[in-house]
């Protein structure tokens, strides 16, 4: 009876199986579970495509809300020779134009044109790479409906964050006291004869058709900007012109004095003027490009806000239905053998090699789609509905680092011959940053410190999701702008302010570590946290004051709805006699959030 019992329990789970076979389905019922089966998996890469292309227009929307912004920050010198304004620079211009290839080309514009030099670029570059990390945050935002996945998703989003801004604070000092990453990449410059070659297109070939019929940027305007140039001010970042030609034709110009001259053989000075021979070059407008907001008589502001809201929608509804078909693909056998496939380490003792296979596949993952930030994003709600773990998405993580600076280094191949070196040296300074970070943080198991501190806080915003927000507005706005301050009053108020504060941070840290490990090694006060004041050390007392002020702007919105009903109410009776309204003595009357009869 037992083996009839357990016979009949397996039989019954069998249709939950996608995959499993099930006797009692005709040829009819096979075919059309294969069917369903790759219409979501056709539903499943339109909306991945549609996700992947909503945050290329996001990244075009940030750059017409900020992008002059961004080419304006660049522009004092004497603020980027301070390497943590320079550091803060490429957060907040990162964040601006959300990409940190854009931010990373301004940079190589810049250090090309001479007015920046590689070792004052460097702490931008670590900027970009901390900038570049909010996306995939706020991705794992849209899944704080469910309180688990929220947790792993949030955990999974800010491995890639705790990275960054471990690696800065280690290697940002090392580079002011040593040059490590420019005397490095300076070395292998000069050792190697690089020449200039192509940087590939390959999952932008896809997704441009898509993307560059809604929107195209003119991306030398922001560069003109940071370089100085007066006319790209005035000209908008919206692309109108794709076609052009350039005629170059050689004539007598003007010049305000022989030093002007391009040849003394070929200067003349009639007593009034001097005149030399010189190419000059005019560009002709032939064909326009093809794109919605090419013949829109609207401000790049109102466009790019335009094309935010859009981007955001397209881009959260895109995520909802990709975890919605994740989850209805991955159930039973299915979900347990891919976690076991994804999850599992090889066997002793080879199980360390997992890890950076996992590395390589993210790299050349990031190579494919051209940007961190896709990637990190596409394995985000993998990783809240916990089909990859994140001890896995860390590797994974990693691995789109390198795979972003990759991509940069065959870009910066393509530049001019008189500006590869500079252009290549600032790419391999980005390259070697992030494999100097994986040394740090990912062979020895002691030192996968972002693993932990991304498990504690998931588990914290899962407890209270507010708290997701103040983390993104206090890491990437607050903070930043905060040091940018510091910075630009000087090195004084910059030491004098932040050194007390980094030593009370780690001497906070150093009582909380000694707290869960060895409590017998500190005094007895300092055992717990209990003779502060509980607002001091626990975020319940900041919940209740969340949860008050959340009540009470509801409350506002449902007595706003409430009285609306009742002046509607009341119009209405005063067309009727009052005879009518006596005849229901019972009123009801609004008072704050209470219906009073």
């Amino acid at each position: 009876m037992r083996l009839i019992f357990f016979m009949i329990l397996f039989f019954m789970e069998l249709p939950k199986c996608p995959l499993s076979w099930t006797p009692s389905l005709d040829t009819e019922g096979k075919v059309l579970r294969v069917l369903v089966s790759v219409g979501k998996i056709a539903l499943l890469l339109g909306f991945l495509y549609m996700f992947i292309c909503s945050l290329d227009i996001l990244s075009s929307a940030f750059q017409l809300v900020g992008g002059k912004a961004a080419g304006d920050i660049f522009q004092d010198n004497s603020v980027l020779s301070n390497p943590l304004a320079g550091l803060v620079i490429g957060v907040l211009v990162t964040l601006l134009v959300q990409s940190s290839s854009t931010s990373s080309s301004i940079v190589v514009s810049m250090v090309s044109s001479g007015l920046l030099t590689v070792q004052l670029a460097v702490p931008i570059i670590m900027g970009t790479n901390i900038g570049t990390s909010v996306t995939n945050t706020l991705v794992a935002m849209t899944q704080a409906g469910d309180r688990s996945t929220f947790r792993r998703a949030f955990a999974g989003a800010t491995v890639h964050d705790f990275f960054n801004w471990l690696s800065v604070l280690v290697l940002l000092p090392l580079e002011v006291a040593t040059g490590y990453l420019y005397v490095v990449t300076k070395l292998i410059i000069d050792s190697f004869n690089i020449q200039s070659g192509e940087a590939p297109d390959l999952l932008n070939v896809i997704t441009d058709v898509l993307t560059e019929s809604i929107i195209q940027l003119d991306e030398s305007v922001i560069s003109g900007i940071a370089t100085g140039d007066p006319e790209a001010r005035n000209k908008s970042l919206i692309k109108k012109w794709c076609q052009t030609f350039t005629n170059t034709t050689l004539m007598n110009v003007t010049v305000p004095g022989p030093e002007n001259c391009t040849d003394p053989l070929f200067c003349w000075d009639d007593g009034n003027q001097t005149i030399t021979l010189k190419n000059v070059s005019k560009t002709y407008n032939i064909g326009k490009c093809k794109h919605l907001f090419v013949d829109v008589a609207l401000p790049d502001l109102a466009v790019g806000l335009i094309l935010l809201a859009l981007s955001l929608l397209v881009l959260c509804s895109c995520l909802v239905l990709i975890v919605k078909l994740l989850n209805s693909m991955l159930k039973g056998q299915v979900a347990a053998v891919i976690k076991k496939i994804l999850n599992t380490d090889f066997p002793f003792p080879f199980g360390w090699v997992t890890g950076y296979i996992a590395i390589i596949v993210g790299a050349g993952m990031t190579f494919v789609v051209q940007s961190s930030s896709v990637f990190t994003s596409a394995i985000t709600p993998l990783v809240g509905i916990g089909v990859i773990s994140i001890e896995r998405a860390y590797p994974l993580s990693l691995g789109s680092n390198i795979g972003t600076t990759t991509t940069a280094i065959l870009a910066a191949m393509a530049s001019p011959g008189d500006t590869l070196g500079n252009a290549l040296q600032i790419a391999l300074v980005h390259f070697l940053f992030n494999i100097t970070g994986i040394v740090l943080w990912y062979p020895v198991p002691f030192t996968r410190i972002p693993i932990r501190l991304a498990k504690s806080l998931g588990s914290v915003t899962a407890s209270y999701r507010w708290f997701a927000a103040v983390y993104i507005i206090f890491c990437f706005f607050l903070l930043p702008l905060f040091v940018f301050s510091l910075s630009l009053a000087g090195w004084k108020v910059l030491v004098g302010v932040g050194v007390p504060l980094i030593v009370l941070l780690i001497f906070i840290i150093v009582i909380n570590v000694l707290q869960k490990r060895k409590p017998g090694c500190l005094p007895a006060v300092l055992r717990s946290w209990d003779f502060l004041p509980l607002w001091a050390h626990s975020l319940a007392p900041w919940d209740k004051v969340v949860s008050v002020i959340t009540a009470k702007c509801c409350c506002c919105c449902k007595c706003c709805q409430i009285a609306t009903d009742d002046e509607k109410k009341t119009e209405e009776n005063n067309q009727t006699t009052h005879m009518e309204a006596y005849d229901n003595p019972r009123w009801k009357m609004v008072i704050g959030c209470r219906l009073i009869e």
